[in-house]
């Protein structure tokens, strides 16, 4: 499989020719532009999250505990003091970056789960109704940077299963097909659960209008 460099840069690459046209093609702003680069960037590096001693998971879970801090600290302010809403941010890295981690790490396995197509649209529709519902995005923009999270987690997960082909041997390796998958095949129900998490999502995504106008746009632009 490719190793982290490999799946950052290329989705890196990927999300700023993505940004870079949505910003020529659809008007975008910079901001809005560079938030669908992040968005792929990020996707490129998230199905690594199952694996233990990968830099992806240091480096995504270090992002949630930053981000909990700040949605906490937003959350708590008018309701305690300075010093506690400090204290309460600092248990709420703590148990994000350190507690949760290992809580994760104790109960996924690498090229599980998470190496499958149903973990990408979970994470596309996840960040799809953050986006609308908590950063009160516009519901063109949510759709939109979900699909960027989405594009990430695929080339993430294509890219795993080029490097299975060993073109110099011209052999096909043990490890293929275990990345680019509907689900994880050998734990149905840790896939049947994701797809209940899925379908929990819907009630809270943005007007389906937007995305067919997206879809539409993006046919446009190609």
């Amino acid at each position: 499989m490719a190793d982290f460099r490999t799946h950052l840069s290329v989705a890196v690459a990927g999300g700023a020719l993505l940004g870079l046209g949505g910003w020529h093609a659809t008007q975008l702003s910079a901001a809005e532009a560079s938030s669908l680069a992040v968005s792929t960037a990020f996707g490129g590096i998230l199905p690594d999250i199952d694996s233990d001693q990968s830099h992806a998971i240091r480096l995504i879970f270090t992002l949630f505990a930053v981000l909990a801090v700040v949605g906490g600290a937003l959350w708590l302010q008018g309701r305690l003091s300075p010093g506690a809403i400090v204290l309460a941010c600092g248990g709420l890295y703590i148990g994000v970056r350190y507690a949760l981690s290992a809580v994760f790490k104790r109960f996924s396995v690498h090229r599980g789960i998470w190496h499958s197509l149903l973990a990408s649209l979970l994470c596309g529709l996840t960040t799809t109704v953050a986006s609308y519902q908590w950063l009160s995005q516009s519901a063109w923009m949510a759709w939109a940077q979900g699909l960027a999270l989405v594009v990430g987690t695929l080339i993430h997960l294509l890219l795993d299963e080029f490097y299975s082909v060993d073109l110099v041997g011209t052999r096909i390796k043990r490890s293929f097909g275990t990345a680019f998958k509907l689900f994880d095949y050998r734990e149905p129900g840790n896939s049947v659960l994701m797809l209940v998490l899925t379908a929990a999502l819907v009630p809270w995504l943005p007007p389906w209008q937007a995305l067919l106008e997206l879809l539409a746009q993006g046919a446009v632009w190609r």
